[in-house]
């Protein structure tokens, strides 16, 4: 080999060193970037609760200050294959503590025996429902009423995917407030009060309110109701508790504190069915519709240049059943990551646009940092750093910088979390709970979130590949979590 040839591999090799080098200190710097957003999120929600007026506690206050304003509502619960599930999440449905309220099941063309299920508990006959507007592009086979329970319809449509069955409600409900609902979630008796007290006290800028959605993996659960609180048996659903502590009580808050909340969970919002009708109601071609629908909402109002509000109260709790196994989780958490890339590039002329205030300026961004640049970043970062500290050709600063930003912080916020849940909303009864569930805080950051983190890039593949199946999330039943 001559001096040249040497040189040459020479200049090579540093030159693919200043690679790494930099490569690493633009991973650092950008989860470390997404940390400080997750630090202001923590600051921010922690003083928004704590100044926040004390919210009603009893549902017989709730009643009395509602019972003669309180806007009627239609609940609209798609089902899909929920045999398992759909005769107490009905029951928990038509308990609610709520003066004038529908219940519309709207079964998707279900291939399992959910309709058998409804007609069998709740004595089904054939009626029909008038409606002013068409939104849904399947085929309704049929309308049924229940004989025991007047409150209750079920619409049995064609499958056209869950957003095509909310669409089949909305076309449906004549009432000024939607609720929409999966099939397989309990809202606590009061939560619907909850949700519909702040448009009894808004001048119509209201369009849409979410809540806070808790694991019921754990808990005891009879004919609808969670009678006890518990921490779920698997590792898997208890990781998904803390995920959910953050994003409620520390992302949710936040963003609603800051007018930049773009996700109300598609497992429980109440809206202005107007605003809904006039935007076209749910997209049929994402797999994210709760994230695009609500992104869609802000353009909207934004372009008719009308004052709105988008807030989400934490006291309204709804209870839904969390993956137990990595392949559901995997399929959740792809389908979630793809979906969010689909409404970021379906609505890329808000992004950095003065014109839709701050979500084209805040909200998008922060929307492209978390789902676009951190996770190829994150998973890159898990597997070059501690190999390249392994090898010597790696600062140890620079490896313990990205440790401690990526693993002890995440420690902190989900401890935070928890801290909230027990000051703030104390659905946690017992202190053997909230052990395990600071020991789950811990653990997940150390395997948990780095799964996750792959996962997000299967997504991201799905995306490219252009794939829109929808992945199946197994359900085992309240009585089984």
């Amino acid at each position: 080999m001559n001096d040249e040839t040497v040189g040459a591999l020479a200049q090579f090799s540093g030159l693919g060193s200043s690679f790494v080098l930099l490569l690493t200190i633009v991973i650092t710097i950008v989860v470390g970037l997404q940390n400080g957003i997750y630090l202001l999120q923590l600051v921010t929600s922690s003083f928004t609760l704590w100044r926040r007026p004390a919210a009603t506690k009893t549902s017989l206050d709730l009643w009395t200050r509602q019972v003669d304003y309180s806007y009627p509502v239609t609940i609209l619960a798609p089902a899909y294959n929920e045999e398992l599930t759909i005769a107490d999440s009905v029951r928990s449905l038509l308990a609610l503590n709520y003066p004038d309220f529908r219940l519309f099941i709207i079964n998707d063309g279900s291939k399992d025996d959910t309709m058998a299920v409804l007609h069998r508990e709740f004595a089904l006959e054939v009626t029909t429902i008038d409606t002013d507007v068409v939104l849904h592009t399947t085929r309704t086979v049929a309308m049924y009423r229940s004989q025991t329970n007047r409150r209750l319809y079920v619409i049995d449509k064609e499958n056209g995917r869950k957003a095509d069955a909310i669409n089949c409600g909305l076309s449906y409900a004549q009432t000024p407030l939607v609720c929409v609902i999966d099939a397989d979630s309990m809202i606590e008796p009061d939560g619907l009060l909850r949700a519909a007290e702040p448009f009894m006290t808004d001048d119509g800028a209201l369009v849409a309110v979410g809540g806070a959605i808790r694991i019921a993996n754990g808990c005891q659960v009879r004919s609808g109701q969670v009678l006890t609180v518990g921490v779920p048996r698997g590792w898997i659903p208890r990781f998904q508790t803390i995920e959910y502590l953050r994003a409620f009580l520390i992302s949710r808050i936040a963003s609603s504190n800051w007018s930049t909340l773009t996700l109300i969970s598609g497992a429980f919002g109440v809206f202005r069915r107007s605003t809904l009708v006039e935007i076209g109601g749910y997209r049929h071609d994402t797999v994210g519709e709760d994230l695009e629908v609500i992104t869609r909402l802000h353009r909207h109002c934004r372009e008719q240049k009308r004052d709105y509000r988008i807030t989400f109260v934490p006291e309204i709790v709804c209870w839904t059943e969390a993956p137990a196994t990595i392949g559901g989780l995997r399929n959740q958490r792809a389908r979630w990551q793809q979906g969010a890339l689909e409404t970021i590039i379906r609505h890329r002329a808000m992004i950095g646009s003065p014109r839709y205030g701050r979500i084209g300026l805040v909200a998008l961004p922060m929307m492209i940092l978390e789902d676009v640049i951190c996770p190829p970043l994150e998973v890159l970062g898990y597997a070059l750093i501690p190999t390249l500290f392994a090898l010597g050709l790696l600062a140890p600063q620079v490896a313990l910088s990205f440790l401690a930003l990526s693993v002890l912080f995440g420690i902190f916020l989900s401890l935070g979390a928890l801290i909230h849940e027990e000051l703030q909303v104390r659905r946690t009864p017992s202190a053997k709970g909230l052990a395990i569930l600071a020991m789950t805080a811990i653990i997940e950051n150390l395997g948990y979130r780095q799964m996750n983190s792959a996962f997000r890039l299967m997504g991201m593949w799905r995306h490219l590949r252009r794939r829109t199946g929808w992945a199946a999330v197994p359900r085992a039943g309240f009585q089984a979590s």
